[in-house]
Parts: structure tokens; sequence; C-alpha cells
């Protein structure tokens, strides 16, 4: 399936609307607020989240200009304060980033957003809607509806926006695309994706317990409803509960199935089928773990028809089987089948290659045609603030992108043997159990 570069470039122009591209989009653009900034201007920046994920971030906003620090435990604001006192002594310091955005709004041009996945939206939205630029941590959102409404509301108020997707501002995924889009590997018929992680688990609710000292509770839930504090959730085991995460998938797969959303332009489709093929444990409370998850997708423009499979932490034997007759080892990325032949990417897109290793010394490199970033998805947000280029992983490509991996998240927890028509436009799918997914029920004053 050869295609010249130009076609290439026009394809990755249209359907990642990244980069240069994007001032394609109708009402896409830079900021009025934003429109006459110089590049040495510096940018009020407030931090919301300020530890783990988020714990470079008061030392980016400091080297701009530190509005805010937000988080709702004290010590990671101590620990942050500590980073940033040579260039900032006394930050402003919020528990709550609707009072922080009450008080701050007038002094900012951007938000950088690394929190548990359920706070995602309802913070990027509030930001959005007064104008203010964004960055967000993958994946975008909690559930697919917060996906769509960022994605329209970025476009309406016309900021910059970036997911904190890293690999898709790195070499590896644009080679990846260029490779396959001229044809490398012929068709590609089906990938297979491994994710290397494995959250969940078994049983319900655990019994309450004191909230620790310094942090504020209420806040932390946030959207979700109203319980007690248990073991288990703050700082980083949220990941394994439905209510706060989005699971193995949310957490991995906006890395590693990046480049099968982009290569293959999945984008482009209007209606797709999603199914849980199998799964371990899981309960009302907590996800299932081991799952295997397959989605199937009819021709997308000249794309052909392609199955996409996701798994938790093992390859199937078939595929190792495959692995070995190849002479390649891949402990976690993604394997592209096509007519002519097979790729691999790791986790984050690096090491894009033709199997095996003679194949790809042999095959002539393709053009470089997509444009590169320059900063990575945090510094290109930065730039695009002050007049650049639209980040690569704006949310006119990463709402999309979370969209179509938040539909394995639902077919997960739909559970086994359970296929699903997901019809895009319409954001409706043909079992009632997964509509119920789509959106979640949010506590007053948290709505998005």
């Amino acid at each position: 399936m050869g295609r010249a570069s130009n076609i290439s470039r026009r394809k990755f122009l249209k359907h990642s609307a990244a980069l240069a591209g994007v001032a394609a989009t109708p009402g896409f653009g830079v900021p009025m607020v934003l429109r006459d900034r110089s590049p040495n201007n510096k940018l009020g920046i407030a931090v919301i989240g300020c530890g783990g994920q988020g714990s470079g971030n008061p030392g980016l906003a400091a080297s701009e200009r530190l509005v805010a620090l937000v988080d709702v435990d004290e010590k990671k604001i101590a620990d942050a304060i500590k980073s940033v006192a040579a260039k900032v002594p006394d930050p402003k310091v919020y528990h709550d980033y609707r009072k922080m955005y009450d008080e701050c709004a007038k002094d900012l041009d951007a938000v950088l957003i690394a929190t548990p996945d359920h706070h995602h939206a309802p913070a990027a939205v509030r930001a959005i809607g007064l104008g203010k630029s964004v960055f967000c941590e993958k994946p975008l959102t909690w559930c697919i509806y917060e996906a769509r409404t960022l994605t329209a509301e970025a476009r309406k108020n016309k900021v910059q926006t970036s997911m904190g997707n890293q690999g898709h501002a790195g070499e590896g995924y644009r080679r990846l695309c260029e490779y396959i889009w001229t044809g490398a590997i012929g068709d590609v018929t089906e990938t297979h994706s491994l994710m290397t992680r494995n959250f969940g688990g078994t049983g319900g609710r655990p019994k309450g317990e004191p909230v620790p000292a310094g942090l504020h509770w209420d806040e932390w839930l946030g959207p979700a409803g109203e319980r007690d504090y248990h073991g288990g959730l703050h700082t980083f085991g949220w990941r394994n509960w439905a209510e706060f995460g989005t699971g193995t998938l949310g957490d991995m797969g906006c890395h590693i199935l990046d480049g099968t959303f982009w290569a293959l332009e999945l984008a482009g489709a209007k209606t797709f089928t999603i199914e849980c093929v199998s799964q371990t444990g899981g309960s009302g409370e907590m996800f299932a773990q081991n799952n295997h998850l397959r989605w199937k997708f009819g021709p997308r423009g000249k794309m052909p028809a392609v199955t996409v499979n996701s798994y938790d932490t093992d390859w199937p034997k078939d595929i190792k089987v495959m692995l070995y007759d190849l002479k390649d080892r891949v402990d976690g990325g993604t394997i592209y089948v096509g007519t002519k032949g097979v790729m691999a990417t790791d986790v984050y897109g690096g090491n894009p290659r033709l199997l095996p290793k003679k194949k790809h010394d042999d095959f002539p490199p393709p053009e470089k045609t997509i444009p590169r970033s320059k900063a990575g998805v945090k510094g290109d947000l930065i730039a695009a603030c002050k007049g650049g280029e639209p980040s690569s992983s704006n949310f006119d490509y990463a709402g999309p992108f979370t969209e179509f991996v938040l539909t394995g998240v639902m077919a997960s927890r739909v559970g086994a043997g359970k296929p699903i028509t997901w019809d895009v436009e319409k954001m409706v799918a043909d079992l009632p159990e997964a509509n119920e997914l789509v959106k979640r029920k949010y506590r007053k004053g948290w709505e998005v």
C-alpha cells in the first residue's frame, strides 16, 4: 500500500490535527489574549497536583511565572514550595482548584494538571471556560463524555492544549507513521499491544479509616461520590479503583496505543466494535486484571479493516512464537502485522523497526514528512501560548484518542464476552450497561 510522501503528510495534518496542520481546524487558533505576546514574556501558570507525575511541574511553572500551587496533600505542597523557593519564595497555595480559579484567574495564562484521573476534566474544563490554556496528564479524562466535552470547549474558547502522552512528541511514532504510510509492511490488518502493568483487584470497599493528617479528603474526592477514606487510594493506589482511575488501559493505553491510533488513522472510523475477550478478578469497586481487549475497525479511506488487540501483562502464545521466529524481543509496546511484513515499537513509541532486523536494514528509510516536536508535550504548549505552533498532542488529537482508549476501559468494566458496537459521532453503545459508563454522576459543585 505504497503512498507518496505528500499524501502521508496530508493524512497526518488532517487526522491528527497536530502542529502546523491544526491551523486548518475551523475556529482553532492562538487565544486572543496571547496573540500579541512576545516569546520572551513570562506566562502566568498554576500547578494543579504537585506530587508524583506532577512533581516537576512547579519548577516548570517557576521558570515562567508561578501563580499558584494546588494540591490536596499538605506534604506535597510543602515539597513543592521547597523546590521553587529560590525563584518563588512565597507562592499562593490552595487545596481546591475551584477557589484558585476564583481568586487567580486574572493572573493566569495556563494550568498544568497532574491529578488522579477523576479530577482531570473538572480541573481542565474550568480553566478552558476562563480562556486559559491547559496541559493535562493522560488519560485526558475519566470518561468518554468528558473527553468529548474538553475537545469541544477547547475549540470553542480557542485555547492551547496538550496531553501528557510524551511519546507522541517523540521521534519514534513519527517514524512509525512514515514507514507505515509509505507501505513498508503493506496493509496493516492486525496489531498487538502489551500494557506492561496490571492495575485492579477483587473485593468490595474496605472499612473506613481516619483521614491522614494533612490530607484534604473532601477535595480529594472532588466529583466522585462521598465515601470514607481508606488505605490503598492516596497517593497512587487509586488507579485500581473504578471510581477514581481508569485501570491498566487508562494508565498505559495513551502511551502504547498512540501509534496504532495515529498511524492507522483510527480517528476516521464512524463505528467500531470492542470486546473484552478475557480477564480475571474485578468487582464493582475494582478493575479486572489480565485483560485481553479487542477492537475491530472497518476500512477508513485507503486504510483497510484492522483488528486491534491489547493485553495487560503478557503476550499470548502465538505472539511469543511469532517474535521468536522474527528474532526480536518486545517487552512492552505494539506489534503491527501487515500483508508484507511486521513492525514493532517500544512502550513510548521508541525504536520503530521492521522485523527481523535484516529486513529493517535493507528497507530504504522513508522521507521525514511529519513536523517534529521542538520541546515535548509541555514545552510545546508553552511555545504555543507564546504564538508558536500548537502542541502535537493538543485536544483535537488527544480528545478523540482518549475516547478510543476509554472504549476499552468501558468494555473491561462491562466484562468478558460482551461485544459492543460503538457509534463514534453519537457517542452511544448498543449495550445499555455500556452506555451507563459514558458519563459519570457528579457531586454538586464539581460538574463537567
